[in-house]
């Protein structure tokens, strides 16, 4: 099982839907905030923590977020909208995926104000016409 989600994972496009980083031994809190708010943004999707984002892609393994069980209670407070995380254990390293739940309709997901999304592999700031 854990193979086959890994695999999947290892195959799947980065862009609006997932978003990969090595995140080898740490990653900042408000970045992967911001991650998620686009993530919502778009749709929901998931944050691969411990995965390279260029192709051929690789596991790396990740150290980030020890505790992830506190990461997505303060994720999901801040953003106001469902997170939740599997941790997968793969030849040995450690790989965080956080589940990032889409906006409510019509409504965008902010941080301190500042909606953010994918344009890409790039967070832009918020455009209105996404949310109408």
């Amino acid at each position: 099982m854990v193979n086959h989600m890994i695999s999947e994972l290892l195959a799947a496009p980065e862009g609006e839907h997932y978003q990969f980083k090595e995140a080898k031994t740490r990653f900042s809190f408000t970045e992967a905030l911001k991650c998620c708010c686009a993530l919502a943004n778009g749709g929901g999707g998931k944050l691969v923590l411990g995965i390279s984002d260029k192709r051929p892609r690789k596991v790396v393994g990740s150290e980030a977020f020890e505790q992830p069980e506190r990461t997505i209670e303060t994720l999901s407070s801040k953003l106001r909208i469902k997170v939740e995380f599997k941790l997968y254990e793969y030849e040995g390293m450690r790989v965080l995926v956080f589940e990032v739940s889409s906006r409510p309709v019509g409504v965008p997901v902010q941080v301190d104000g500042i909606a953010w999304w994918y344009d890409g592999d790039s967070t832009s700031r918020f455009s209105a016409r996404y949310f109408l």
